[in-house]
């Protein structure tokens, strides 16, 4: 992920409609839910949802299916894993590590 995909997610995300939407598409996986879902589980208005599933959708976080009359919304764990990756590329030293590590300080 480079610096602008990384602005462009996190400006997604620093919004709390858009931040409870994609946590909780995280959390429905790969089968995503349809928009109508995601507005009865978030007591989102379908026209202000709508206008977040684009913000989240242009920002690469989100992808979307059409399955009959709904659109399925699912985010995309790729891109998520991405920016993590983006913003811990320099964790401890440039040694790999992984959320919940604790980096101790470096003895100089």
């Amino acid at each position: 992920m480079n610096t602008k995909s990384a602005l462009s997610a996190l400006g997604a995300l620093a919004q709390e409609s858009r931040l409870a939407v994609f946590r909780l598409l995280v959390q429905a996986g790969p089968e995503g839910l349809a928009a109508s879902r995601i507005a009865e589980h978030l007591d989102i208005a379908p026209s202000s949802l709508s206008f977040h599933l684009k913000e989240l959708t242009h920002a690469g976080l989100l992808a979307s299916r059409q399955e009959g009359r709904f659109v399925i919304y699912a985010a995309d764990i790729g891109a998520m894993n991405g920016l993590i990756g983006f913003l811990t590329e320099n964790c401890c030293g440039g040694v790999p590590c992984t959320p919940g590590t604790v980096c101790a300080p470096s003895s100089t």
